[in-house]
């Protein structure tokens, strides 16, 4: 493939990709609307909730992710066996890790909700834990879906991840005016509302995956290796993206010590600026989609992805940097912040722009490293410039906002360095067969379209 094949393949990779990124902010966004009625409590848990729930998207993109990754792998060396391998240790970890979280987060949800809002938080902590009661079962609707779209993806198929997106959005927005107010359920019907949407796009999801659900007859020792497969694939990409989530949160400490307008700024200026980062991390996804198929069908195209990867995501970042110059002012006031918040938000903006050329290059070049193994030196370089970025924020905080932007820019300029030291050389390997040898001698490219249920 030329260079221009790759970046169309990553592009119309990347674009649905955008679209379902983009629909998972705005359900955090609708539910938040509509409680926003029911006064500052309710907003407070729900808002709460929602963040909990991020962090909690770490813990299953290990399966996720991996599936995404292997089955592309499989796909690209023609394997259908090496796919259903996948697709088993992506729903094995599923299995694993979903009682985990879905039953011990429901027993302890009240103390979860104090521990997050602190024992003071009043109406906002029993509001959390009625949300908790019923969101944190719901996890594992939540859970599978994130398998079913990482089987999706690895496929090729990342529009219809994003229909299912779509569908969910669609139906909380008719849903939660009706459970949070005609029905008066408050916190409990959005979570409901949220529970349910998802629900039914995962059933679609599933309908669309049927005939890769089939049972196999599979021993427990071979489906103990699937997931212990993708678990070392996945585990990587869900460490990096829990170090960022952790290190944006500790972060909201540094700016704390400037002031409490500048903390609105930030909180503010940060949600703003997801419409671009979801758009990096489209990037990224699709880059580590066709680079897998790539070396699974053992041709190591990794440089030329990259470039091409660096070339759109750089032209992103860029692009973001000029509209928020530009039009730094008009969001702020888009959000609701006047006076000293707004002010503090648009210089904070307009500093950016350095810091999201820099990370937009950083997350769609990354996406190459993560389709051809090297996933777990991407996971040190973040934990390293999250150590980075914090400890420089600290420093330069006496100069404000700026001196957060330039910390952030320096420390997202170090990654950047630091992942062109990572030598993504290792030889392409055959993704193994399940029948023996490796390549394509374990089925034929015909019966692909079993495993991805088109």
């Amino acid at each position: 493939m030329g260079p221009t094949e790759h970046r169309r393949r990553v592009v119309s990779l990347a674009l649905p990709v955008y679209g379902e990124l983009l629909a998972g902010v705005a359900a955090g966004i609708i539910n938040m609307v509509w409680v926003a009625g029911l006064g500052g409590a309710a907003v407070a848990a729900v808002a709460v909730a929602t963040n909990v729930e991020n962090v909690l998207l770490g813990v299953i993109l290990m399966a996720g992710s991996g599936t995404t990754v292997l089955v592309a792998r499989a796909r690209g060396a023609g394997d259908p066996a090496a796919a259903r391998s996948a697709v088993r240790g992506g729903w094995a970890l599923w299995a694993l890790l979903t009682p985990v979280v879905a039953v011990g987060g429901y027993a302890g949800r009240e103390r979860l909700a104090r521990w997050v809002l602190g024992e003071d938080g009043g109406a906002s902590v029993h509001l959390a834990t009625e949300y908790f009661a019923i969101a944190l079962p719901g996890v594992a609707v939540y859970f599978a879906t994130n398998v079913v779209d990482g089987i999706l993806k690895g496929s090729g198929n990342t529009r219809t991840p994003m229909r299912l997106a779509l569908l969910a959005n669609g139906l909380i927005l008719v849903l939660d005016p009706v459970l949070i107010l005609a029905c008066d359920l408050g916190v409990r019907g959005a979570a409901i509302a949220t529970v349910t949407g998802r629900s039914v796009a995962l059933i679609c999801g599933l309908l669309v995956l049927r005939p890769s659900l089939r049972p196999s007859g599979l021993r427990v020792r071979a489906l103990a290796a699937d997931a212990r497969r993708t678990a070392a694939t996945g585990l990587p990409m869900s460490a990096d993206f829990v170090v960022r989530m952790t290190g944006t949160l500790a972060l909201v400490a540094v700016v704390a010590r400037i002031g409490v307008d500048e903390v609105a700024a930030y909180g503010i200026a940060t949600k703003a600026t997801y419409v671009a980062t979801m758009a990096f991390y489209s990037v990224r996804q699709a880059a580590a989609i066709h680079t897998a198929h790539q070396l699974g069908a053992g041709r190591d195209e990794r440089r030329a992805i990259c470039r091409e990867a660096l070339l759109v995501a750089g032209t992103l970042g860029l692009t973001a940097a000029v509209l928020l110059l530009a039009a730094a002012p008009w969001i702020m006031r888009a959000f609701g912040a006047d006076g000293e918040v707004a002010a503090a938000g648009t210089l904070y903006l307009r500093c950016l722009g350095p810091y999201l050329v820099l990370l937009a290059c950083f997350i769609g070049v990354a996406g190459v490293y993560e389709g051809g193994g090297d996933s777990p030196a991407l996971a040190r370089i973040t934990v390293c410039g999250v150590a980075a970025q914090l400890g420089a924020a600290y420093a330069l905080s006496g100069h404000g906002l700026p001196g957060i932007c330039l910390a952030m820019a320096c420390a997202v300029g170090l990654q950047c360095v630091a992942l062109t030291r990572v030598r993504g050389g290792r030889r392409t390997r055959r993704t193994p067969s399940r029948r023996g040898g490796s390549g394509r001698v374990g089925g034929r490219r015909g019966s692909w379209s079993r495993v991805r249920g088109g």
